[in-house]
C-alpha cells in the first residue's frame, strides 16, 4: 500500500479513522491505529508512597531528594490527547482510545472530549509545524461536567473545562513495531517529554491554560503521616474551580523534577484510606 508521508501510516489518519468507523479495510487499519494509540497513551504516574496489599501505603517512596521540585495541582478529570502530525492532520484521543481525527464528522463522543477539545485541536495544529517522521502529543486534563465523580468539586453547573499537564514527541518510525514492543518501549521513557520552560512557551504560544502550579507548604516529607498533613495544607482546596458552586475539593499534586526525570503523584485519597485503615 502506498504511503503519503511516513506520519500518514496509511493514507491519512483522519482517512483511517473514518474507513475503520465505515468497516472497509478494518483489520488492517485498527492495526496501525492500534499502534498509533499505544504510541501515544500516557504513561501512568506512580505514587509517591509506594502502594501495598489492598491500596495500603509504604514507608517507601519515591527520592527527590537534591533536585528543585515542581508541584502542580492534580485535577481530577479525564485523561485527553490531541496527537499532532507532520502536515497538520491532527487526532483526538481519552487514555485508552482514539476518538476523532480532524476533518471527519463521525467521532466517538465519549465523556465529551471530542466535544471539549476540537477547536483547540485544530487551532495546535494550524499553529504548529511538526518534523516529518515526529508526532507531538498535547496531554490535557478534562474536567467538569458529568466526567467524574468527583465533577462536583469544580462545577454545580456541569461547565466543562480543560487543562495542559504536559507535551512529548514521539518518533513515528516506531509505527514500524508491533504492540508489545511500542509499549515496553513506551514504558521504558522512551517518549520525549517538553521541560517545564518548554511547556509553558507552549502553552503561551497556544494560549492555552495549564494545571495550576503550587507554592508547597515547605519541603516535602518523607514520611506517610506527614505527607498527609503537609498536603491538607499545601492544596486545601482546589484553584481551578469552574463556578461559585464548585464544591472546592482538591484530588492532590503531582510533583516532578524540572526536567521531569522523575514524577508521582500524592491524592488525598491515597493517605485518607490509609489512616482509616490505621485507626481500625
Amino acid at each position: 500500500m502506498p504511503f503519503r508521508r511516513t506520519a500518514a501510516v496509511v493514507l491519512s489518519v483522519a482517512e483511517l479513522v473514518l474507513l475503520q468507523l465505515r468497516g472497509e479495510e478494518k483489520v488492517l487499519r485498527e492495526l496501525h491505529l492500534d499502534r498509533l494509540n499505544s504510541l501515544t497513551k500516557y504513561p501512568s504516574i506512580p505514587t509517591y508512597h509506594a502502594l501495598g496489599d489492598r491500596g495500603a501505603l509504604l514507608e517507601q517512596n519515591i527520592d527527590f531528594s537534591g533536585e528543585p521540585l515542581l508541584f502542580t495541582e492534580k485535577v481530577d478529570g479525564t485523561n485527553s490527547r490531541v496527537i499532532v502530525l507532520p502536515g497538520g492532520e491532527y487526532v483526538i484521543g481519552s487514555r485508552e482510545q482514539l476518538l476523532h481525527a480532524g476533518g471527519d464528522v463521525i467521532f466517538n463522543p465519549a465523556q465529551g472530549i471530542v466535544e471539549v477539545l476540537r477547536e483547540t485541536s485544530r487551532l495546535i495544529a494550524d499553529g504548529i509545524a511538526v518534523p516529518e517522521g515526529t508526532a507531538i502529543v498535547y496531554y490535557f486534563e478534562t474536567f467538569g461536567g458529568k466526567i467524574t465523580a468527583a465533577s462536583k468539586q469544580y462545577t454545580g453547573t456541569r461547565e466543562v473545562s480543560y487543562r495542559l499537564f504536559d507535551i512529548a514527541t514521539v518518533p513515528l518510525s516506531r509505527l514500524a513495531d508491533d504492540i508489545d514492543r511500542i509499549a515496553a518501549w513506551r514504558d521504558e521513557d522512551g517518549q520525549q517529554f517538553f521541560s517545564e520552560g518548554e511547556l509553558l512557551i507552549a502553552a503561551a504560544d497556544h494560549g492555552l491554560s495549564v494545571t495550576p502550579r503550587i507554592m508547597p507548604a515547605g519541603p516535602l516529607p518523607e514520611g506517610i503521616d506527614e505527607t498527609r498533613e503537609w498536603l491538607e495544607v499545601t492544596v486545601p482546596k482546589t484553584l481551578v474551580p469552574l463556578d461559585v458552586q464548585a464544591g472546592g475539593k482538591a484530588e492532590g499534586l503531582v510533583v516532578r523534577t524540572e526536567d521531569r526525570s522523575r514524577i508521582a503523584k500524592i491524592r488525598f485519597e491515597d493517605y485518607r484510606r490509609h489512616f482509616k485503615r490505621n485507626k481500625r
